[in-house]
């Protein structure tokens, strides 16, 4: 989940590029152009024109600073073709091998199980029909986040184990000590 500091810090960046886009600074370098025309001495024109010059770098540094961030950002929430691809190929190794051991464990308990299993495998294949690229795309365009909604709580289960883990571990050995 999206802790509240980086959503503000993401909303004054935007906040900030509204401001930059909204100063104007081409109508104010045309300003100080048009008045650095009329001074003649060189050395106050060349202090004009050096202000003008870092004030468009340093404004043009900021805006890609926050392009970057943004990037990043949305980087870190979508999931690409490929990996739509790669994941839709685990998926359907992962279901065959699943299937495949299921049959044959089905196998010993009779034709029933057999028919449970198989109709169970359907619903893997409709299951796995679903990650698509066409599908997980349209997803994200409404908002859905894969990463949020999936992958945060699949991290939250797999740190909850190892803790688990190793707090066996620990009572286990202090056990044997006494």
């Amino acid at each position: 989940m999206m802790d509240m500091n980086y959503a503000q810090s993401l909303v004054d960046m935007g906040v900030r590029l509204a401001e930059l886009a909204v100063k104007g600074t081409t109508s104010a370098v045309n300003r100080k152009i048009r008045v650095a025309k009329e001074i003649k001495e060189v050395e106050k024109l060349r202090m004009i024109y050096d202000e003008i010059i870092n004030e468009v770098l340093l404004e043009r540094e900021e805006v890609v600073r926050i392009a970057q961030v943004y990037k990043s950002e949305l980087d870190r929430i979508m999931i690409s073709d490929e990996d739509i691809e790669h994941l839709h190929n685990t998926v359907s190794r992962i279901l065959e091998i699943f299937t495949a051991i299921q049959l044959a464990s089905a196998a010993l308990k009779g034709e029933e199980e057999i028919c449970r299993v198989a109709a169970q495998a359907e619903s893997y294949k409709q299951i796995k029909e679903l990650i698509s690229v066409d599908t997980l795309k349209t997803m994200q365009l409404l908002g859905f986040n894969y990463k949020a909604a999936i992958g945060e709580p699949l991290t939250q289960l797999c740190a909850d184990a190892i803790s688990a883990f190793g707090q066996k571990n620990k009572t286990v050995n202090t056990s044997k000590k006494h």
